[in-house]
C-alpha cells in the first residue's frame, strides 16, 4: 500500500467522523491513547504514582482504592481537537470530536475497590488528496484514506495493606475496526487506476498490574511511588485486503490475524509523586512500551509500507505534572476553591520511519470548578503540542480540549434518628 506520507500535502479535510486524526496513524494501529480521564490530562497524563480520592485514576488500577469508604464516583470525558499539518511551505487543518471516557468506581469490602469502564486505546484518522501533472499521463492524482480506532472496556480492582501499599489488578476486551486504503488515478485512460485498500477488525484480552506506596514525611505530606506493568498480549480478529486496477482487474483475499502472531506491545510505567494535604500534588512519569516483537510488519493495513521503511520498536515517554487548590474552604473567593493544573510531556512513537522515531512534545493546562457539594466538579482542560520533530519529518501541531464530569455521591448509609 502507498504510503500517506507523501512529499507533498495538498489538501486534507474531516467530515467530523473521526475519533481522532493524525497523518501519523497510517502506521501499525494508529496514534495510541494517551491514557486517563481530563483530571490525568491536565497534569500531561501522569497519574502512576498519585492517590486522590476526589478523582478516578485509571492509569494505576492499584489508585483505586484511595477513596472515602462509602463513596461512588463516576467520570465522563470529551475532547475536541483542532490539528494542522505543514510541510514544504503547505498546511492542512482538521477538527475532530470524540468521547473519551465512561468510568464508575465504587468500593467492595475493606480496603478494597473496584472500577469499570471503556475509553479508547488507539485511533486511526487521515485524508490527504494531492494532484500532479505528467508530460505522459497528463494531470494526475493520489488519495489516501485511514478511519477507525481500537477500544478497550477494563473492570479493576485494588486493595490496601498496611496502610500503605497498595495492588492492583486489571483486566480488559480490546476490539475495533481500522480500514487505509489508498488511490491512483490518471487521466489518460491508456494508464489503469486502481484502487488498494485493507480492512482490520481487532480484538484481544489484556492484564495490566499495578503497584503504590506511599510513605508519610509528616502528618500532611506524603511520597508515593508507583509502578504498573501491562502484558504483551495477542492480537486475534479478521484481515481483508483488496486491490482493483480499472474496470479489468480485481482480487481480494481473507485472513485470520492470530496466524501472523501479532501482538500489542508490553508496557512498563514507573511513577513519583509528592502530596501536601489535599492541596498541592506533584509528579513525574516515566513509560516504556517495547512492540518490537509485535510482528506489524507482516500485514498488510499494519505496516503500510510504500515508500518508507516502517519498522515497530521501543515507544517511551516521559511526564511531569502539578496540581494546586488555594483554598477548598474559601467562602469568599469561588476561584480559590477551584483546583489548577500544569503539565508537560515527551512521547516517542512505537515504531520509526525510515528509522526515525515520530517524537511528540507538549504543554498541558487544566482546572477543575466545583459543582453543588462533595467532590463533584466540572475539568476542563488544554494540550498544546507538535509530533514530528525530525527535519523532513511532516509537522503535526494540535491544540486538544479536555471537558470531564467528575460525579461524587455516599452510597449505603444508614441515617440515624433521635
Amino acid at each position: 500500500m502507498i504510503t500517506l506520507l507523501v512529499p507533498l500535502v495538498a489538501s486534507a479535510q474531516t467530515d467530523g467522523t473521526y475519533s481522532g486524526y493524525s497523518p501519523y496513524s497510517v502506521y501499525g494501529i494508529g496514534q495510541l491513547h494517551q491514557a486517563g480521564t481530563a483530571w490525568n490530562r491536565g497534569m500531561g497524563g501522569v497519574g502512576i504514582a498519585a492517590r486522590n480520592r476526589r478523582f478516578i485514576n485509571i492509569t494505576n488500577p492499584a489508585s483505586v482504592t484511595a477513596r472515602d469508604t462509602l463513596s461512588f464516583m463516576t467520570d465522563f470525558g470529551l475532547t475536541p481537537k483542532l490539528g494542522w499539518v505543514s510541510n514544504d511551505g503547505k498546511n492542512a487543518y482538521h477538527t475532530t470530536f470524540n468521547i473519551e471516557d465512561f468510568v464508575i468506581s465504587f468500593p467492595m469490602w475493606n480496603h478494597t475497590a473496584m472500577m469499570v469502564g471503556i475509553t479508547p486505546f488507539s485511533d486511526v484518522g487521515y485524508s490527504v488528496s494531492s494532484s500532479y501533472t505528467d508530460i505522459y499521463t497528463g494531470k494526475n492524482s493520489f488519495s489516501s484514506f485511514g478511519n477507525g480506532g481500537i477500544y478497550q472496556v477494563f473492570a479493576a480492582a485494588g486493595i490496601t495493606l498496611w496502610n500503605r501499599l497498595s495492588v492492583g489488578v486489571q483486566g480488559s476486551y480490546v476490539f475495533g475496526n481500522i480500514d487505509k486504503s489508498a488511490s491512483q488515478r490518471y487521466a489518460d485512460d491508456t494508464y489503469l487506476s486502481y484502487h488498494i485498500g485493507d480492512s482490520l477488525q481487532v480484538r484481544s484480552f489484556g492484564v495490566k498490574a499495578g503497584v503504590q506506596y506511599e510513605q508519610p514525611l509528616s502528618t500532611t505530606s506524603f511520597l508515593t511511588v508507583g509502578a504498573t506493568y501491562r502484558i504483551s498480549t495477542g492480537i486475534g480478529g479478521h484481515h481483508l485486503h483488496y486491490l482493483q486496477e480499472g474496470s479489468y482487474y480485481k482480487e481480494s483475499y481473507e485472513d485470520d490475524l492470530a496466524g501472523y502472531d501479532v501482538r500489542f506491545g508490553d508496557e512498563l510505567g514507573l511513577g513519583l509523586s509528592y502530596r501536601k494535604a489535599d492541596n498541592f500534588l506533584v509528579e513525574v512519569d516515566y513509560t516504556r512500551g517495547d512492540w518490537r516483537k509485535s510482528g506489524f510488519e507482516l500485514v498488510q493495513g499494519f505496516s503500510n509500507k510504500g515508500d518508507r521503511t516502517f519498522a515497530s520498536s521501543v515507544g517511551q515517554a516521559v511526564r511531569l505534572g502539578l496540581e494546586w487548590t488555594p483554598n477548598r474552604n474559601d467562602i469568599r473567593y469561588f476561584l480559590r476553591r477551584c483546583t489548577y493544573r500544569i503539565g508537560a510531556y515527551y512521547d516517542q512513537s512505537y515504531y520509526t520511519v525510515d528509522g526515525k522515531h515520530v517524537d511528540a512534545v507538549g504543554l498541558t493546562l487544566g482546572m477543575t470548578v466545583p459543582v453543588f457539594r462533595y467532590y463533584n466538579g466540572i475539568s476542563l482542560g488544554l494540550d498544546i503540542g507538535q509530533r514530528g520533530l525530525v527535519p523532513g519529518q511532516l509537522k503535526e501541531r494540535y491544540i486538544g480540549f479536555n471537558l470531564g464530569f467528575n460525579l461524587f455521591d455516599y452510597w449505603f448509609q444508614k441515617p440515624m434518628y433521635e
